[in-house]
């Protein structure tokens, strides 16, 4: 694998907020998911559940219901009074319209994907039309007292259910009157004053209505008579969310104890017809609340506020085991919130809201394979530049050199000039910049430091001039052959500078002559989503790794996939290679050994000699610790093309600096646990 001296980072303070929403779209194998930070994202299933599109998040916005109408098209609202469409190829919102209801609750769209209704302040419920391009009010039902917080058509479109606090109504939508009303109970144990808020409700085709409350019970509910059917308690605290699945037979439910149930419609007795929910699966993944649930053909989902995105597959509809019979949790983006100045020895760590410059620290000793070396400079934080106003920051990047660094919000991009005098630094805004550049979702300097390419939301590329003492200059777009409108979302440039790559939502790679400033070529259409790029130094050969983890090597000069690259596809890649839960995220090369290519996820970085010959399926794909306790026998029959490690977890970037250094950060749950808000207490055995 070879040796290299390490720095271990773990001073990149990243906290991921927390999941306010989901909501999951069968027909397109898609779940949307919103944070309590107002970012978006849009995972695809089909993809190997890839976080395939993002869209920032806003300090005004606060979404609180999300829901998917009309086919494709993503609405979501929030205590601003707003409805909002997204642009999921611009990755941006495209309109909002004020509900003149005051914050909104909840939100839920009929089975048509025609109407929105929406859930108030105010206590309405407002009707509005999907109409192409635009939504539009409708008319508003019967307005009662008491904010709507949860809201669910019936199959039919014909009735709402609508719960608030300590009441569930049931909406006839062509005269828009309530034709019932049912008072939740509101403590099986303690004070009875404390309200009950229902949190969740679902209406099934049968008229049974289920609802989740802040009394931690799920109970049903007969809709034409009013009755209260069944009650489950499942919570000390509060029941948060709840979802049913298509069939109708599922339903999952999450509690502010971070537990996740299962309720199953079972028949009371065997080939009877009478059949009734019973509490089947308990399901402890998260620490803190599960405020959104979603049911999919396969898999239960659910997400908290420590930010975790859990899917769990139902191993009774699953037809084996294997990949998609996997429980997977997603914690952190599948993208680089991380830019390494590789000359300078300089890291820079995006946040929402601001940016941190630090300074690697060095040391004079030498030692053994795995020894800690002790430090004879620290680490050193050298400034923070914060975003001015609401917008989160898209994108960032940094020089090689360290003497510029850039980042952009969702309406502009913002350049820096960092000057160095000894050991302290100092930074200068450079103000000329073209004020048309909007929001740029990739950002990249060349290998010289004298150019930044500004990814657009357009499907072009625009390439910036960096001018001494500090300036810049607009040189040339690229704009593919195909005209494609989706966003930019990755960037790759060689290291003559001759050459660009770039991969949009459409996952079209595009390859530019940075000479011509022409098109030179598209890569042949693959049919997963790309999630990291790389051109080699010195081949000008282009790495692209797919969601489905495999691996191709693209001849830019030739214009084909490389003998390496098909020998790869004849022969198949390991199948516990294809297996691993998450996308490589980060690419880069050992100018030293040009064989090698090092890439990472966020469990493990491999070496990827293409010199050794891949292993078969039955090989162990052992990581470099199992090896070294093998004999040296043994290691010379393992000896193939991947030589991973796992010692340091989680990853949120791996790079190799100009020296030879690795540098590694690592961000641990634990030190994010610890910086959440403390959990609903539980008790625990033995305390």
């Amino acid at each position: 694998m070879g040796e290299f001296q390490v720095h271990r980072v773990r001073f990149f303070a990243y906290v991921p907020a927390g999941v306010r929403c989901l909501a999951h779209c069968a027909r397109s194998a898609r779940l949307a998911l919103a944070r309590t930070d107002g970012a978006l994202e849009v995972y695809n299933f089909a993809a190997n559940y890839f976080q395939e599109k993002r869209i920032p998040g806003h300090e005004t916005r606060s979404t609180e219901a999300l829901c998917w109408a009309a086919g494709d098209r993503l609405f979501g609202a929030g205590l601003s009074g707003d409805i909002s469409e997204y642009d999921l190829e611009k990755l941006r919102v495209k309109y909002s319209l004020d509900a003149f209801g005051g914050p909104i609750w909840s939100m839920a769209a009929d089975p048509s994907g025609t109407q929105l209704a929406v859930g108030c302040e105010d206590g309405s419920v407002k009707l509005f039309q999907v109409l192409p391009g635009k939504i539009q009010f409708e008319r508003s039902l019967d307005r009662q007292r008491g904010r709507v917080l949860s809201l669910s058509w019936h199959p039919s479109g014909t009735r709402i259910a609508a719960g608030s606090i300590d009441v569930l109504r049931v909406f006839d939508v062509p005269s828009g009157r309530t034709i019932q009303r049912m008072l939740v109970d509101r403590r099986l144990q303690g004070p009875r004053s404390c309200e009950c808020v229902v949190w969740s409700v679902a209406f099934l085709s049968d008229g049974t209505i289920a609802s989740a409350d802040s009394a931690g019970k799920v109970q049903f509910w007969d809709s034409e008579k009013g009755t209260l059917l069944e009650t489950h308690p499942v919570s000390s605290s509060a029941a948060l969310s709840l979802a049913v699945s298509e069939e109708e037979d599922s339903i999952v439910v999450g509690t502010s104890q971070g537990a996740v149930y299962q309720f199953q419609r079972l028949p009371v007795r065997w080939g009877g017809a009478d059949s009734r929910w019973v509490r089947t699966k308990p399901f402890q993944h998260h620490t803190h609340d599960v405020r959104a649930v979603a049911h999919s053909q396969t898999a239960l989902i659910s997400g908290g506020l420590d930010a975790q995105l859990v899917i769990r597959p139902l191993m009774e509809r699953m037809h084996g085991k294997g990949y998609d019979a996997a429980l997977r949790k997603f914690t952190f983006p599948h993208r680089c919130l991380v830019s390494c100045a590789k000359k300078a020895g300089l890291l820079l760590f995006q946040f929402p809201q601001h940016l941190e410059l630090w300074r690697l620290g060095a040391t004079t000793a030498a030692g053994k394979d795995g020894d800690i070396l002790p430090v004879s400079r620290a680490p050193e934080h050298l400034l923070q530049l914060k975003s001015k106003g609401p917008e989160h920051i898209c994108s960032s990047c940094i020089s090689p050199c360290g003497s510029w660094i850039a980042y952009s919000t969702a309406s502009r991009l913002h350049l820096h000039r960092v000057r160095w005098e000894n050991s302290s630094c100092s930074i200068k805004r450079v103000c000329k910049v073209p004020k048309w550049l909007c929001s740029a979702h990739q950002l990249l300097c060349s290998a010289d430091s004298t150019r930044l390419f500004v990814a657009s939301d357009q499907g072009t590329v625009h390439v910036l001039k960096l001018l001494e003492p500090g300036g810049c200059k607009h040189l040339q777009t690229l704009r593919p052959n195909s005209g494609g409108s989706e966003a930019v979302y990755l960037l790759a440039a060689s290291a003559d500078g001759d050459w660009l790559a770039a991969a949009g939502g459409d996952w079209k790679i595009h390859i530019y002559s940075l000479r011509s400033f022409k098109p030179r070529c598209t890569v042949p259409a693959y049919s997963c989503a790309v999630t990291a790029l790389a051109i080699h130094p010195a081949t000008n050969n282009l790495v692209i790794a797919h969601s489905d983890q495999q691996v191709f090597e693209f001849s830019i000069p030739d214009r084909e996939y490389t003998a390496w690259s098909r020998k790869v596809q004849r022969q198949g890649l390991h199948k516990d290679w294809l297996e691993r839960d998450t996308p490589i995220t980060h690419i880069t090369f050992n100018p030293k050994q040009p064989a090698h290519i090092l890439l990472h996820d966020t469990y493990m970085f491999c070496i990827l000699d293409k010199s050794l010959p891949l292993p078969d399926d039955a090989t162990p794909l052992m990581n470099q610790t199992t090896l070294k306790q093998l004999s040296e026998k043994a290691r010379r029959g393992h000896a193939h093309a991947f030589k991973i490690c796992k010692k340091y977890q989680p990853l949120l970037f791996v790079d190799l600096l100009e020296e030879g250094c690795l540098v590694v950060v690592e961000r641990p749950l634990m030190d994010i646990k610890t910086q959440l808000p403390p959990p609903v207490q539980q008790k625990k055995f033995g305390t």
